[in-house]
């Protein structure tokens, strides 16, 4: 295959020794065409394939021009590389393989055909797995995927119980558990799985209270928890029902309460050992889930809870644990600001975890939990320039904006900004800037390069489900 590959002056010595490593694939010429690759225009393209016989053109992934005239006249596809030079060797390695983009950047593109690849996998595997028993049809245990459970606090003081249920299936949750904390009735318990009446997801009671418990069975699927000291008041009623539950230690161990739930009549039983949250022995509380028989329950939510971390990494590395104690449901929550979006990186680990078993290690797997970190740091050639001089600091009197000034602020996953009593909405900074500035919103420079500030922050607040504070630190 003879490739044709355009770049700048800035970048040709990583794209030559990309190059030099595929010489055994590939015949690949390499064309500086401009200090910048990303400047390439349509007419200096046709001019370079018209000096060989190519089988396609690899341009750089920043390109904006679009090259489907040349393409239509030469007969040579003509395919969007990389965005980054460093990203070369990646995409060489799968050029055979894979078919690229003409309008997708590669690394771009194929980072997306590897997540729509990954998530098809733990589809097809989720399908094909056996499990020790189903809840209204999401398999448990067996060779299935480890289930996520997520609760909602004290259902009963919520505002909108049912959009905080959908929100956790639409986030990922397998199980959304209603928990009730001492003050709720049974009453209360009746008024809410009442409100949820339409929602055909898995439903689950946490409580304690056998009043409680009583009360949620005409429609709770799961009931958290069970023990000695409730068995006996609503075991049969549970059994009855037809409910899972979750059977856990307390004066008396985890065997002998499974025990007495099935003298009680229930089938469907899961065992939690109860995992302890770190300083309170979170190590050796693993121990009891090798011993104790399956399927396993793993309150993952609590140690999240109780350790002032970034969520999307503790996430990960308890699925990773509860995978290899052989965990069939796993418990978080987003009880605190700090865990918010829980749900779905519980999913997502979990996910994970399902791709591993023909792997050692939860890694290149597609998808991941990588959220500031980078996997590979971009290795660009440094800047040119002859002179530079060193930004004095900014003036502190500030020159206001005769049009008035913007106030920026976030509302769910939109970024808003009020100028004169008319607000613009937008997903992203450039779109409300373009439209404040094409609606004669702003007329200084330094308002210009104010407004482009504050509005990415607000992008990226949204996009780390941070809140947001205009002209407060990030």
């Amino acid at each position: 295959m003879r490739i044709l590959l355009p770049t700048g002056s800035a970048t040709v010595a990583i794209v030559k020794a990309a190059a030099r490593r595929f010489r055994d694939r590939y015949e690949i010429d390499v064309a500086v065409t401009g200090d910048v690759a990303s400047f390439l225009a349509p007419d200096a393209l046709r001019r370079l394939l018209a000096t060989g016989k190519y089988d396609m053109a690899l341009v750089s992934g920043m390109c904006t021009a679009s090259f489907s005239d040349v393409e239509r006249e030469t007969g040579v596809p003509v395919y969007r590389g990389p965005r980054h030079a460093a990203d070369l060797p990646l995409v060489l390695s799968v050029l055979d393989r894979v078919p690229l983009s003409r309008t997708v950047p590669a690394d771009e593109f194929l980072a997306e055909t590897r997540r729509e690849e990954a998530c098809r996998r733990v589809s097809l595997r989720e399908t094909e797995a056996d499990a020790d028993f189903t809840i209204r049809s999401t398999k448990i245990g067996g060779g299935s995927r480890m289930k996520v459970l997520a609760e909602i606090m004290d259902a009963h003081k919520r505002e909108d119980l049912l959009a905080d249920v959908r929100r956790f299936f639409a986030g990922g949750a397998d199980i959304v558990d209603l928990g009730f904390g001492f003050d709720a009735t049974p009453d209360d318990v009746v008024r809410c799985f009442s409100a949820l009446s339409g929602v055909e997801g898995a439903l689950a009671v946490d409580t304690q209270d056998p009043s409680l418990i009583a009360a949620a069975l005409s429609r709770a699927d799961l009931v958290l928890s069970l023990h000695e000291g409730n068995i006996p008041a609503v075991g049969e009623a549970v059994a009855a029902a037809g409910a899972a539950a979750v059977v856990v230690p307390r004066e008396r161990t985890i065997q002998e309460n499974l025990a007495a739930a099935r003298s009680a009549g229930i089938c469907r039983l899961i065992a939690d050992p109860l995992l302890q949250p770190v300083g309170s022995g979170l190590t050796g509380s693993l121990a009891g889930f090798h011993e104790a028989p399956r399927p396993l329950f793993f309150g993952a939510g609590n140690v999240v809870e109780l350790l002032d971390a970034d969520s999307p990494g503790a996430n990960a590395l308890l699925a990773g644990m509860a995978h290899e104690v052989g965990a069939a449901v796993i418990f978080t929550s987003e009880h605190s600001d700090k865990t918010r979006g829980s749900v779905a990186e519980m999913r997502r680990a979990c996910e994970m975890m399902a791709l591993m078993t023909d792997r050692p290690y939860p890694k290149d797997l597609g998808i991941d939990l990588l959220v500031l970190k980078e996997k590979r740091r971009r290795r660009e050639p440094p800047l040119a320039y002859d002179v530079i001089v060193d930004a004095p600091p900014a003036p502190d009197e500030i020159v206001y904006d005769p049009l008035g000034c913007v106030r920026i602020g976030v509302e769910g996953e939109y970024i808003v900004a009020v100028h004169r009593g008319r607000a613009v909405r937008g997903r992203n900074w450039e779109d409300v800037f373009y439209t404040l500035l094409s609606n004669g919103s702003l007329s200084r420079l330094d308002h210009a390069a104010y407004l482009g500030k504050e509005l990415f922050k607000a992008e990226i607040a949204i996009r780390l489900k941070r809140s947001f504070e205009q002209d407060g630190p990030f």
